[in-house]
């Protein structure tokens, strides 16, 4: 069975995090997944990010039942479920923090930040925790659904960093500094492009690391940007995977065929999905959600304007022309048989199967595509030995009439 011995420290790491955040030492600022966390970092906040913790409630398979408490308030079934089961956690008082980590609960914010780059769920799941923590929240609110960003934009979305400032002065009790804003960003930078070169390695065969591992594995760019922990994580569990293409151990020992996942994943489910697609050699190399967290346009020098451009032009934000130029790039570098779109029931804005994006998209590669109806967290929309028999059959489709761009 193949393992990464990284994962250990990878759990440390997690737990270490997520237990700072009771210790009391710092004020905490909440903040959206791809939020300006490191301008946040920068007034000295520990960062909590309630994305993550929505993540936790889909793997632990806890989030179905908690969604219905959201329900009970008026949220619908619908909408992002993230939202729901996380707003159903903190009403019922249940978390995975408190079983996997011993902690109270969520921590208390002391200032609330989202950017709507990804969606307006987030606006409307955060402003309710801050009614209820009675909590300062602002928000970034850039240009959606771009083909390329603009200098307009850039200087839009810049503004609103800047205005954000004085709010996060007063919440932290310090003053803005410019020099400790370009460090964090510099960390975050090296760090990101560390998890870029981690993700690089499955264009090697076989690939020493899957979709599935890298949601794993992508914790500490999520939740640890701009910290120096991160960086370190990332230079060590990069070194491994190195190590295994050299030495041609890959996730999947005879690997046949190469996937693309798009769209989110179904965290209820990884582990499923993993075996399942190991047991059929194949090997689920790279996706559009892991590269999310991708920022290579970060710099130091230029903190405002690079970071409103890194969180503006990410993928999920882009035109339907932009994608597909970024999925055909992505389908001939990690040397793809065929992509799978999850399409998500209650994540709409990460969902890219509903307006011919898939059928484009082979006319355009002949890569075969495949469609998997399922949720982020609620399960309840995921059929899971109708999925087996789709997924099976794909990719014996894919073998008898192999197609390569």
């Amino acid at each position: 069975m193949y393992e990464l011995k990284s994962t250990a420290i990878l759990k440390n790491l997690m737990r270490d995090y997520f237990l700072s955040l009771e210790t009391g030492r710092k004020k905490i600022a909440w903040c959206t997944s791809v939020g300006p966390a490191e301008l946040l970092r920068s007034f000295g906040f520990d960062v909590y990010f309630p994305e993550n913790h929505g993540a936790l409630l889909g793997a632990t398979r806890t989030a179905t039942d908690l969604i219905s408490s959201a329900v009970k308030c008026g949220y619908s079934n619908h909408i992002c479920s993230y939202t729901t089961s996380d707003i159903g956690s903190f009403i019922s008082g249940k978390s995975p923090l408190k079983n996997q980590y011993g902690m109270e609960g969520i921590p208390k914010p002391d200032l609330i930040v989202y950017n709507t780059n990804q969606c307006r769920e987030v606006q409307d799941w955060f402003s309710f925790f801050a009614k209820q923590f009675n909590c300062p929240i602002v928000g970034i609110h850039p240009p959606r659904y771009v083909d390329e960003v603009s200098r307009e934009e850039i200087a839009l979305v810049v503004d609103q960093h800047k205005k954000i400032i004085p709010i996060c002065e007063k919440a932290s009790g310090n003053k803005f500094d410019i020099d400790r804003f370009r460090e964090t960003l510099k960390l975050s930078k090296e760090a990101t492009l560390l998890w870029q070169e981690v993700l690089k390695t499955s264009k090697e065969s076989p690939a020493p690391l899957s979709f599935f591992d890298g949601v794993i594995h992508m914790g500490p760019i999520v939740v640890m940007r701009g910290t120096q922990q991160a960086k370190d994580y990332y230079a060590v569990l990069l070194k491994e995977l190195n190590e295994n293409v050299q030495n041609k151990r890959g996730v999947v020992k005879n690997e046949q065929c190469r996937i693309f996942w798009e769209g989110m994943p179904i965290w209820g489910k990884i582990r499923m999905l993993s075996d399942l697609f190991v047991e059929n050699n194949t090997a689920v190399v790279a996706s559009t959600y892991c590269s999310s967290w991708v920022f290579d346009e970060f710099d130091e020098k230029n903190p405002f304007e690079s970071s409103a451009l890194a969180y503006t032009k990410i993928f999920i934000n882009r035109s339907e022309k932009a994608k597909m130029e970024m999925l055909k790039s992505w389908l001939n570098q990690y040397h793809c048989d065929g992509i799978v779109f999850h399409d998500s029931k209650t994540c709409f804005n990460n969902s890219n199967a509903k307006f011919g994006m898939p059928q484009r998209l082979k006319e355009e590669t002949g890569i075969p595509y495949l469609i998997i109806e399922g949720d982020l967290c609620d399960l309840r929309f995921f059929s899971e030995g109708q999925s087996i028999t789709k997924i099976e059959t794909f990719i014996e489709q894919i073998e008898s009439s192999r197609v390569k761009i």
